[in-house]
């Protein structure tokens, strides 16, 4: 029986699909955890709001009302992005040095401490902290976890697909978290989406010490390029900055957009959280869907529509009347986002391997700083735009640099090896090499057949010798 499950963690240690679960599971938990905060109220024990202004026959004042009492919940939802922001290089770093599997783990223990505080925090800054500290677990399991999965799936076709399941299991947590808050809060208590989820964490946690055996340190094998080089790769920024700007699309509309329905639609509270449904599950199906087709039609075309079609989804929202009005722009918003996703983080691994070494823990930072950024940076200057000009010209602001934006996707379409990696690879830079026989206009199968057709067939005396020599 231990000779069986001693196999069992020996096969398992060394399948690709295992280590993806456990990302997955990871990106799953870390995102249900995100929105969960998100639809449990988050008044202390104890504490009395301050009461609204009287209700009128305009839904204006209670807009207003709301402007100005989620400054300090804009601060506790931003406070994630920006610890995760700042700590992303230094994690990094980090991986170069001792591998992934310690740092995914490191991930994971903080994590389950930042999910037990928000179960028993009485006050906001306790919240606050909570919050921080998840930032901080998040920041290790994400960079760490896109880089293992980088460095288990060197193919890059097949890269591309583990990282379109992957952010399925962000977009899985997006969607159930919300509706499972909500319900957990209603019938059970404030405590108890918390304390399931760090029930849930703890398994995970079992999983990566039977899986990735954190207590071993298992460096790169190359030596990774420095932050500030690929800080300095044009094609690096151009893919951090579609990742970024497609992303500060829905972070601009997350804080906003409650607000200008409470304004323009009079919408009952249900129907403010069920307005980024369909954004959630079409960014499931998105990110699944062209993990696969991206790599056919080509990464940076699917990129390019992706950025387009958010730009345009962005256009079409405050032409919407009432919540179904909202159904076809946050579908298309979600469904190209997830586009965008699952085409930039697999190519950021494929420019780290033509361009530069093979160590992914600093580039996937990098992409994580981009996204964190969009997150971060969003709903603060979301807010000022809606303050100075309207929703309606935060939406067509964002859709424009959207648009705009999407052609430098262009520039993914054939990214150049550098000068030393070529040498490295034993190539001349200034030759053009063919990527496989099809470019040099050979067909293989019909060489082959050519080559079997114009040999003599065999005689008599061979095909008898032949047998013999099996006998």
């Amino acid at each position: 029986m231990a000779l069986g499950s001693q196999r069992w963690l020996a096969k398992g240690r060394a399948s690709p699909r295992l280590v993806l679960l456990v990302v997955f599971v990871a990106l799953l938990l870390d995102n249900i955890l995100l929105t969960v905060v998100g639809h449990v109220p988050r008044t202390p024990p104890g504490h009395v709001p301050r009461a609204p202004p009287a209700p009128s026959r305009s839904c204006l004042q209670g807009g207003e009302f709301l402007a100005q009492e989620n400054t300090r919940v804009g601060l506790l939802f931003a406070s994630k992005a920006l610890v995760q922001l700042l700590l992303n290089p230094w994690v990094g770093l980090l991986t170069n040095r001792i591998g992934y599997h310690i740092p995914m783990f490191l991930g994971f223990t903080i994590m389950f401490l930042s999910t037990i505080m928000f179960a028993f925090s009485g006050t906001y800054t306790l919240l606050f902290i909570a919050r921080a500290l998840q930032g901080v677990g998040s920041s290790f399991s994400s960079v760490a976890g896109l880089g293992l999965l980088a460095s288990v799936y060197p193919e890059d076709s097949a890269r591309g697909s583990a990282m379109g399941i992957a952010l399925g299991g962000l977009a899985l947590g997006v969607l159930i978290g919300a509706p499972f808050g909500s319900i957990m809060y209603e019938f059970v208590g404030k405590a108890s989406p918390f304390l399931v989820l760090a029930f849930l964490a703890l398994l995970d946690g079992a999983l990566q010490l039977c899986i990735l055996q954190p207590s071993r340190i298992s460096p790169e094998s190359t030596k990774a390029t420095p932050v500030s080089t690929l800080l300095r790769d044009p094609y690096i920024l151009v893919a951090a900055g579609a990742l970024c700007f497609s992303n500060m699309a829905v972070a601009m509309l997350e804080p906003t957009l409650p607000i200008w329905m409470l304004q323009t639609m009079c919408s009952p509270q249900w129907q403010l959280g069920m307005a980024f449904l369909p954004a959630s599950v079409s960014y499931l199906i998105g990110t699944n869907l062209f993990g696969i087709l991206a790599n056919r039609m080509g990464r940076w075309l699917c990129s390019m529509i992706g950025m387009a079609v958010v730009g345009i989804s962005l256009l079409c929202v405050p032409m919407a009347t009432n919540i179904y009005g909202l159904i076809g722009p946050n579908a298309g918003l979600g469904f190209a986002i997830g586009m965008v996703d699952s085409s930039m983080m697999p190519i950021m691994g494929y420019l780290v391997d033509l361009r530069h070494t093979s160590a992914y823990g600093t580039v996937y930072a990098i992409a994580d700083v981009a996204f964190c950024m969009g997150f971060a940076v969003g709903p603060s200057t979301g807010g000022a735009i809606v303050r100075a000009l309207g929703f309606p010209w935060l939406m067509v602001i964002v859709g424009v640099l959207n648009v705009a934006y999407a052609p430098l996707c262009w520039l993914l379409r054939s990214p150049p090896a550098t000068e030393e990696k070529m040498v490295s690879q034993g190539r001349f830079p200034g030759v053009s090499y063919p990527r496989d026989l099809r470019e040099l206009g050979i067909n293989l199968p019909g060489v082959a057949r050519s080559v079997l057709g114009s040999m003599p067939p065999a005689s008599t005396d061979q095909k008898n010798s032949d047998k013999r020599r099996k006998v």
